[in-house]
């Protein structure tokens, strides 16, 4: 692991979060690999991958790409107020990172605010990057969420 390449990885997982904070959705969404998966498991840290029925959210580019435009849209009920939504971070821990694949795993909370309602969650994000076309894009995105089998209010947004 160079320490060009896990800096450049970490700054990577930084600027996703800032993407979703600024709801700049489609520029999100283009950081995803052309088979890049967002990943929200019902039993978090403790359930296995091969096991994605149990899910929160388990979307490919297609599905991520019809709720970011539904989102964007103006027209979805359940976005009136629009939702808006805070990561904050810990520093990204690079597992791996040979120059073509990256592991990286960061513990966050997680804030989602629509009118007077807010949602706190907490957890780790587990990003595994690819290079495609030259640049780092998200080939799996796994949000392990401390209480994951808990009852959820509607989650609007991309915890």
């Amino acid at each position: 692991m160079s320490a060009a390449d896990v800096q450049a990885v970490q700054d990577f997982v930084l600027a996703e979060a800032s993407l979703l904070n600024h709801a700049l959705y489609r520029e999100w969404l283009a950081l995803f690999a052309h088979e890049g998966r967002y990943w929200v498991p019902l039993g978090g840290i403790d359930q296995n991958e091969s096991d994605t029925h149990n899910a929160l959210a388990d979307e490919d580019r297609l599905l991520l790409s019809l709720r970011v435009e539904r989102l964007l849209a103006g027209r979805a009920h359940s976005q009136q107020p629009a939702s808006r939504s805070a990561h904050v971070l810990q520093a990204p821990q690079v597992d791996l990172c040979d120059g073509q694949r990256a592991e990286v795993y960061t513990p966050f909370t997680y804030v989602e605010s629509r009118g007077e309602q807010q949602i706190w969650l907490a957890g780790h994000w587990c990003h595994r990057l690819c290079r495609e076309d030259g640049a780092w894009r998200i080939a799996l995105k796994r949000v392990n969420l401390v209480n994951a089998g808990a009852a959820h209010l509607a989650i609007q947004l991309f915890p």
